[in-house]
């Protein structure tokens, strides 16, 4: 099951406040401004940025 479409739609990056995407393997959120990963934990997006993971 993946991540709730209407969630993903209102999430905006921690940082920058900018648009995320959906990774292609659909277990993170990529800014590509800030080039950071957020990853989604059991259906959960892991907002936090220093969880981040850089790209």
């Amino acid at each position: 099951m993946a991540v709730n479409q209407e969630l993903l739609d209102i999430l905006v990056c921690p940082k920058c406040k900018g648009e995320l995407r959906l990774n292609e393997t659909q277990n993170g959120l990529i800014c590509d401004h800030c080039k950071l990963m957020y990853e989604i934990r059991d259906e959960i997006p892991i907002m936090l940025i220093d969880e981040a993971k850089p790209i």
